[in-house]
């Protein structure tokens, strides 16, 4: 446990003890004052009955008029000691006085003292007893030299006209006579008040004894009702705080490996990517997954794929340095953190190092399995500027990796489809797809397709330029991709297909019609959508089938062909020519090959450069064995990416028919195709505007 977390935990049980004992002090005091108040009051009260009863007896033998003389006779005196001589012991002191204020009996021998006048006109005035507890003090010796205290409860006891009655032949201490009740609205008359002195030390002492008892019971029943609940209050506070730690630990570590979990790291990266903005570091990210983790789950099941993931934990956990942090994102995928790392260099270093780990077999079970990563590398400030942008550039990374199927990729933007620099790019394009074709920045550009044997344009192939209004001029290799990871090729394919038409249409009215050839992309050839659009427009347009011809690579007829070559079949109903584009680098066999409904096949551009590069007598070979089996085939040979004399007459000397490529001309505007389309064709450099070396296609 934390010491902040220990330290917090000791003041919140200390504070609740505190306030919790101060509480039940409160409580107890409160308790015991209130028990004390009662009994207290309860004794005066017993106290006030029994000074009632003795006035009572007292005041009996007395004629009314005696109280309104305020003097008594020796006779009456006489009676009074004798009424009341059975209380005995329990009075202190008994006293009589008139409405005026005059002693008419005291049983103290000195006569008595004088009244108190207050109390005696408040009784009078309310014919309602008063009593409290006073302290009296008695002497000891005749001398008076001691003197002792003690508590006496003095009541004043208002004395009625009907109080005053004969007594004689009732027995001290036996119950009085009933009398009749007072009629509705009799008042009984006041005619004196008895001041009746009885000793309340018994009372107090016993008061005293129930307080403490009352105080002892009281105050042990709260501790242990204090120890209880602080008990249990205790009990139930170290449960929280333990549910709170292990949920606090669950949350920033990986409940199956104990690595830290997405969280955690995200903190960590946080700190670690301020720390190195600001002192110029370096902060690296691997990402790295388990190849084909799903189908080791759904073969061995979850329980030995969990335990994988473990072993892999512990391996990382085992081979890295001390300052890494390993971390577990979820799933099969892994992330190690390098909070200091001197070079991309060294990044992709420790990267291939991590991937090592992976060479020797794992263990489930009796069964070893052997198992690949793809890992992806990324650093601050090579590829990111924060912390978020580091774990998605090391993602692209990591998928780059198992997309190329290279085990370790360090990041490259031109892999990033997801960056903002292309999210801009694709929400152009979409405007520039969107735009009228007169005002669109999308053009064609038309390249010719010369017959070596004669040297004559014999058709153009339609290619895509995109007049960026900040980028300038952008090839398709930039724009195509991103088209068709967003789903826009398809709109974009209408565009190229409009435009091409829309020219042959043009060309047709002036009298120059030559075959014009659209590429068409892997997505556009798995549905006839794409022949709909293609005769909707040969229709419109008025332009035979058979001027426009599509192209389509190799490594698209492999993917799919049982959807794709259904759609070339019917463009070939329809008219269309169909060409093999980028031929050599796919994996046709050759019974492929002759039941393709194609006519046309263009050598990929590798082969012809090797030619041109010095490599001629292998890829002499290999050219020559294409067009043999493309003729053999009844199949037209077209090469790409002619640029020199000399290549083009071994392409020549080799049995192809047409080439393409700057030797004759790049690929130019509309307007300007006319002018090259001399007989003998556009020697290299002669075209102005060509850039150096610059392939043709795309």
């Amino acid at each position: 446990m934390p010491r902040a977390t220990a330290r917090r935990r000791w003041s919140l049980t200390r504070y609740f003890g505190v306030v919790s004992f101060l509480a039940m002090l409160a409580l107890g005091v409160a308790l015991i004052w209130m028990t004390g108040r009662v009994m207290q009051e309860q004794s005066v009260r017993d106290g006030t009955q029994s000074a009632t009863s003795v006035m009572s007896y007292a005041a009996a033998p007395l004629p009314t008029h005696a109280f309104a003389e305020g003097l008594l006779t020796d006779a009456q005196v006489t009676a009074i000691e004798t009424s009341t001589m059975g209380f005995g012991s329990r009075i202190v002191e008994l006293r009589l006085w008139s409405t005026a204020g005059v002693l008419m009996y005291s049983a103290d021998a000195t006569g008595g003292a004088f009244p108190d006048t207050e109390r005696l006109n408040g009784v009078l005035a309310s014919g309602s007893a008063d009593a409290r507890v006073l302290d009296d003090v008695n002497q000891v010796d005749a001398a008076g030299t001691g003197a002792t205290i003690q508590e006496v409860l003095d009541v004043y006891v208002p004395v009625g006209a009907r109080d005053a009655q004969d007594l004689s032949g009732i027995e001290i201490g036996s119950p009085l006579p009933s009398r009749p009740p007072l009629a509705p609205g009799e008042v009984d008359e006041v005619i004196g008040v008895a001041e009746v002195m009885l000793d309340h030390t018994q009372a107090v002492d016993a008061l005293a004894e129930a307080s403490r008892t009352v105080t002892l019971v009281v105050a042990a029943g709260l501790v242990a009702l204090w120890l209880l609940l602080f008990r249990t209050v205790h009990a139930t506070s170290k449960r929280l705080q333990s549910s709170a730690l292990e949920n606090a630990r669950l949350a920033l570590l990986d409940s199956l490996t104990g690595l830290p979990n997405r969280r955690l790291l995200a903190d960590r990266m946080r700190r670690d990517v301020a720390d190195a903005l600001k002192s110029g570091g370096r902060v690296g990210l691997v990402l790295l997954d388990i190849d084909r983790f799903k189908d080791i789950n759904d073969s061995l099941g979850h329980d030995h794929g969990d335990e994988l993931l473990e072993q892999v934990a512990e391996r990382l956990r085992g081979a890295l340095r001390d300052e890494d942090v390993v971390a577990r994102l979820g799933g099969d995928e892994f992330a190690v953190l390098l909070p200091d790392v001197r070079s991309v260099a060294n990044a992709e270093r420790l990267a291939r190092r991590v991937r090592q780990l992976f060479v020797p077999p794992f263990q489930l079970g009796e069964m070893s399995l052997h198992v690949e990563t793809s890992v992806g590398v990324a650093c601050i400030p090579d590829h990111a500027t924060d912390a978020s942008s580091l774990m998605r550039t090391a993602d692209v990374a990591m998928y780059s990796a198992k997309h190329h199927r290279t085990g370790v990729a360090v990041y490259d933007p031109d892999e990033d489809h997801s960056s903002p620099q292309r999210l801009v790019l694709l929400g152009d394009l979409h405007q520039a797809i969107e735009a009228p074709h007169a005002e669109s920045e999308l053009v064609m550009h038309y390249q010719p397709k010369i017959a070596l044997d004669t040297g004559r344009t014999v058709g153009y192939e339609a290619l895509m330029r995109w007049e960026h209004p900040t980028r300038g001029l952008l090839l398709p290799g930039t724009f195509i991709p991103l088209a068709e990871q967003s789903g826009l090729i398809h709109d974009l394919t209408r565009f190229a297909l409009t435009g091409a038409i829309t020219q042959l249409a043009q060309w047709r009215r002036k009298g120059t019609p030559l075959p014009v050839a659209v590429n068409l992309s892997a997505h556009d050839v798995t549905t006839t959508a794409v022949v709909d659009a293609i005769e909707q427009l040969l229709t419109q347009h008025d332009v035979p089938a058979e001027l426009l011809e599509v192209e389509i690579t190799e490594t698209a007829l492999v993917a799919d062909p049982s959807r794709i070559v259904p759609v070339l079949e019917r463009l070939g109903r329809l008219g269309v020519r169909v060409a093999i584009d980028d031929f050599g680098i796919g994996n046709t066999s050759i019974s492929q090959l002759r039941d393709l409904p194609v006519g046309e096949l263009k050598i990929d551009r590798l082969f012809v450069s090797d030619l041109r590069d010095g490599d001629r007598s292998g890829s002499e070979v290999v050219v020559q064995a294409m067009v043999d089996l493309a003729h053999s085939f009844g199949l037209r040979v077209v090469a790409e990416g002619v640029e020199d004399e000399q290549t083009a007459a071994t392409l020549r000397r080799l049995g192809v028919d047409r080439a393409q490529g700057f030797l004759y001309s790049p690929a130019v505007p509309a307007e300007e195709v006319p002018a090259v389309r001399a007989s003998g064709g556009s020697r290299a450099g002669s075209h102005p505007g060509r850039p150096a070396r610059v392939r043709s296609s795309g």
